[in-house]
């Protein structure tokens, strides 16, 4: 797929800046790149700790929330927190399960079924827990939409705390106003509601949950410490849920990432160990890759029960027995869901879908827990906004959908409510339930009234600066670390220079799925690089570029004149106890000559 490599030109006083804050003005000219520039903002970037999370008091009922649970103890009710069953609505729920425990009530999780119910507070839920004598029912990463849930609850007569974080529900009148539309709760505890005043209004529902458990925390005067250990959950649950890495997400991930290396959690210890991960390394990019689809597969092929035990479990020997099989279910995972991603795009390539600017794609015999993460990889591959559905019961389809930034799907779909049953989400994702029947009016509605343009579909790669290879050093790449952890919002740095010549290449691996390349930019210093991309696009690129001749030249390590700009990213690669600096090259292209 082509690119649009465009060179980030954002000025500062990078040496003054770099003075202030001990660092190089590379590294502040990486800070100013995502927008961090007064020195307030970089402090908090760099250096930001548990001081600088914001009050939670800020946020709108919180504190009523916090009186009503208060009460709610006082005089023994039992209460039910409502939770969904993805990473984050695990980690809400095992945040608020923990602390309400903590301080003395008596509660219980209740999760739907992916299946038979799909996301978000049901009327089952509520009338189990009201069986079971459940007076106070509280959400986590849901109910902001549960209109039909909350309705049911109040008839039962219980009181209904929300603490959710997906966008507020809304209509377009007449008139092109919008009006909000609310639950009946008697607490909606939301940073993104219009009247909220908290500054920060991108935290995972683990995040607002955890505002709620730290409020309560302090009334009931525990410990700080017992307080911030939660922060290894909220950090878990915000790199899984892909939120902002910006501001406070940034601040309690980097501090929780730090409390999972050294976990006390006897589940989630075990959880690294039955992937082979290095407690000492462990990344956001761990979390997002290994260990939050660990836990999401619980909630997409089994239960989420499964999950949360083994938050809850101490015996190391019961702990490790669930970790292995939530790895097999994510492994198993794995192979369906590349089932399903290679039935997408056989559906794509053979049918007129392939013109649509926004695709929308029925899958047969695939999971149902699976298309949102079949409709993240048809996105990747296509860069348009797209939707996965499969087959349910009683002529209905689920979907669940990816878009790109210049699509706002949430708003899309909002518009077109009239086709649909069941809907919810954020303007980067979506999921929602249908009939069948209305498919080609939603595919042919949504089309017509996008406005994305054939520029919008060539993924942006923003680099922050050329660099030849030659200023990267083992103190340089040490002295990136303090811009991790790196995610959404905050992304890895990206270096380029325009002309590097392949000296050799070879495809390394046990899967043969690595490039290994020595090469020399144009000032002839050299370097290893390393390639884990699509290696047979590389090679034909190299040979639609130079011939069959010079790509066969590079591969034997024989003079030859392959010349490509690359993007890079420097690391320090440890083998055998030595040490020796590699670039990760992320993307190529063809400048011109030398």
């Amino acid at each position: 797929m082509r690119e649009k490599w465009m060179i980030m030109a954002k000025r500062a006083d990078f040496n003054q800046l770099g003075t202030m804050f001990h660092i190089s003005p590379v590294l502040a000219r990486l800070a100013v790149n995502r927008d961090i520039r007064e020195p307030e903002q970089i402090r908090r970037y760099l250096y930001g700790g548990i001081e600088d999370l914001y009050d939670p008091l800020l946020m709108k009922d919180l504190e009523k929330a916090a009186d009503r649970i208060t009460q709610g103890i006082a005089g023994h009710e039992k209460m039910a927190i409502a939770s969904d069953f993805d990473v984050d609505g695990i980690m809400s729920g095992f945040i608020l399960k923990t602390g309400l425990s903590r301080i003395g009530a008596d509660c219980e999780i209740y999760t739907p079924d992916r299946i038979s119910e799909g996301y978000g507070l049901n009327r089952r839920i509520v009338e189990q827990s009201f069986e079971r004598g459940a007076r106070l029912l509280i959400t986590c990463d849901n109910g902001i939409a549960a209109f039909e849930g909350v309705a049911r609850a109040k008839e039962l007569g219980m009181d209904v705390i929300v603490t959710d974080h997906h966008d507020i529900p809304f209509e377009e009148q007449p008139d092109g106003s919008v009006k909000i539309l609310r639950v009946e709760a008697d607490a909606i505890v939301n940073p993104k509601q219009p009247d909220c005043a908290y500054p920060f209004k991108k935290l995972c529902g683990a995040g607002v949950a955890f505002k709620l458990i730290s409020r309560l925390y302090d009334r009931n005067h525990i410990p700080e410490e017992e307080k911030y250990a939660l922060l290894e959950y909220v950090a878990i649950a915000t790199v899984a849920d892909v939120m902002d890495l910006q501001d406070e997400n940034r601040i309690m991930v980097r501090l929780g990432l730090d409390m999972v290396r050294h976990t006390r959690n006897t589940g989630i210890r075990a959880l690294i160990k039955a992937n082979n991960l290095d407690f000492n390394r462990i990344s956001a990019y761990h979390i997002g890759f290994v260990i939050g689809p660990c836990f999401n597969a619980a909630g997409r092929l089994d239960t989420v029960k499964i999950a949360l035990d083994l938050l809850s479990e101490s015996d190391a020997a019961k702990a490790d027995m669930i970790a292995q099989n939530l790895k097999e279910l994510n492994e198993s995972r794995k192979g369906l869901t590349v089932q399903g991603f290679d039935q997408a795009v056989e559906i794509i390539e053979n049918s007129d879908i392939k013109e649509d600017k926004v695709l929308l794609i029925l899958l047969n015999d695939c999971h149902e827990s699976l298309v949102g993460i079949i409709a993240g990889r048809v996105r990747e591959k296509y860069h348009k906004p797209s939707i996965v559905f499969s087959r349910v019961e009683d002529g209905r389809i689920k979907g669940s959908g990816r878009s790109i930034e210049a699509y706002n799907m949430f708003v899309e779909l909002s518009r077109q409510k009239h086709l649909l049953e069941r809907f919810g989400g954020h303007p980067m994702a979506a999921g929602l339930t249908l009939k069948e029947e209305n498919l080609e009016a939603l595919r042919r509605n949504l089309n017509e009234t996008a406005t994305l343009t054939a520029e919008d579909f060539l993924p942006v790669v923003h680099i922050d600066m050329t660099m030849p290879i030659g200023y990267v050093t083992e103190k340089f790449i040490q002295e990136l670390e303090l811009l991790e952890p790196f995610g959404k919002g905050n992304p890895k740095p990206v270096f380029a220079q325009k002309h590097f010549r392949v000296l050799r290449a070879r495809i390394i691996g046990k899967n043969r799925n690595v490039l290994k390349m020595l090469v020399m930019d144009e000032y002839r210093t050299c370097a290893e690089a390393i390639y884990f991309g699509d290696i047979e696009a590389f090679l034909a690129f190299v040979e639609e570029s130079f011939g069959a001749g010079q790509r066969e030249l590079m591969l034997s390590g024989k003079s030859n004149n392959v010349d490509l700009a690359f993007t890079y990213y420097p690391e320090i690669n440890e083998y055998m106890g030595t040490k020796n600096i590699q670039i990760v090259i992320t993307g190529y292209c063809r400048i011109g000559g030398r």
